[in-house]
């Protein structure tokens, strides 16, 4: 370590994100990651650094304890360094995807690792090929089946192959190139184009769901736009383009999936409201694109809502060993026991309805109107 990496490094504030809380060791994972950071110059922020609320005998008290600390330690943050590796099926914990969409929408750097960046047709077990397609266990052409990761991740993060060292690495790099890239006129700044013109005084509700990638997706958006249009809310789907930004016909799926990636950010910073679809996807966890936006979505100040057809409460929905073996699961990861149906990020942001789209949008549109 260099005096001047030093220098460059002690103005950087990074968040780890990554669902080592739930893992047997993870607490020394994440420590000892720390300190590798620390050693370099760095300073860390964890929604563990400070004392939280971890004895009330409200169990939903204690996951609100560490979300409002969280939201306190992301105005801190300048980098956000997420394990992207699958969780509780073939995609990352959507808890951390929650956390890299909070960091994208305040500006700060974001980097993930991973030791698979094969395509998600290979790394999804349930795939499978038909009339020379390759399908995925919804019964759909399977979406980004040639990308590691769902569009928000690989639009908002650099994904390096290797662990958080390589992460360091990497960033330390791109500081130094900044360095370089000031003197020659070309700073880094992230793109922010203005919102939408707004026509209407109706609040603007995106509808966030995995259903953009279903056949029919775009006949059940529509169906919902329908819904929201009776109760007075405007409605915009991930399948519409927002404005200012034009779809890209190509056959690069990195091209492809940065251009749907603007789009959904884009609406994300249009929209009044954010109703999401909180259903399990490829296993047990939130969609990765809908984690993504509800996180920018809370970082932004929106209204957020979400809905599921089963809200029992996670330690109920996941199996696992029970009580005596920390309630971990067939990974040994320790299932949440907070009292919320979903990723405490979800629980402690909005409030989280069960039922079919047609029963949620009469309690949201009620709940709008106070």
């Amino acid at each position: 370590m260099y005096r001047y990496q030093h220098e460059l490094a002690k103005n950087e504030a990074i968040y780890i994100a990554g669902p080592e809380c739930f893992y047997t060791y993870g607490y020394d994972m994440l420590a000892a990651m720390r300190v590798r950071a620390e050693a370099l110059g760095f300073g860390v922020t964890l929604p563990n650094n400070h004392p939280l609320d971890l004895e009330n005998p409200d169990l939903q008290k204690r996951a609100d304890s560490i979300f409002a600390d969280l939201e306190t330690i992301m105005k801190e943050t300048t980098v956000i360094i997420s394990d992207l590796e699958a969780y509780r099926g073939s995609e990352p914990d959507s808890g951390t995807i929650y956390e890299i969409g909070m960091a994208y929408a305040k500006g700060a750097r974001s980097y993930g690792y991973t030791r698979d960046k094969r395509s998600m047709a290979t790394k999804n077990q349930q795939s499978y090929l038909k009339d020379g397609k390759t399908y995925d266990e919804r019964g759909n052409v399977m979406p980004y089946a040639n990308l590691p990761f769902a569009p928000t991740i690989m639009g908002s993060t650099k994904i390096i192959e290797g662990d958080f060292d390589d992460c360091i690495h990497m960033l330390m790099t791109d500081l130094e190139e900044e360095q370089k890239m000031r003197v020659l006129g070309a700073p880094y700044t992230p793109r922010i184009r203005e919102c939408a013109p707004r026509t209407s005084d109706r609040p603007l509700v995106y509808l966030a769901g995995f259903e953009r990638y279903d056949a029919d997706g775009a006949e059940v958006f529509a169906k919902m736009k329908e819904l929201c249009a009776s109760y007075g809310l405007d409605a915009v789907s991930p399948l519409d383009w927002a404005h200012g930004v034009e779809e890209i016909k190509t056959d690069n799926p990195y091209v492809w999936a940065a251009n749907v990636f603007d789009n959904y950010q884009q609406h994300v910073r249009d929209c009044d409201v954010v109703l999401a679809n909180l259903n399990d996807y490829r296993g047990y966890e939130v969609n990765n694109d809908v984690g993504f936006e509800c996180g920018m979505g809370f970082q932004l100040g929106k209204k957020l809502y979400g809905y599921m057809d089963n809200t029992d409460i996670l330690l109920n929905r996941i199996p696992h060993l029970g009580e005596a073996e920390e309630y971990r699961d067939q990974s040994g990861n320790n299932v949440e026991n907070f009292d919320y149906p979903a990723n405490l990020m979800f629980g402690c942001s909005m409030k989280i309805y069960g039922g079919k789209f047609e029963e949620i949008i009469t309690k949201v549109a009620a709940d709008l109107e106070k």
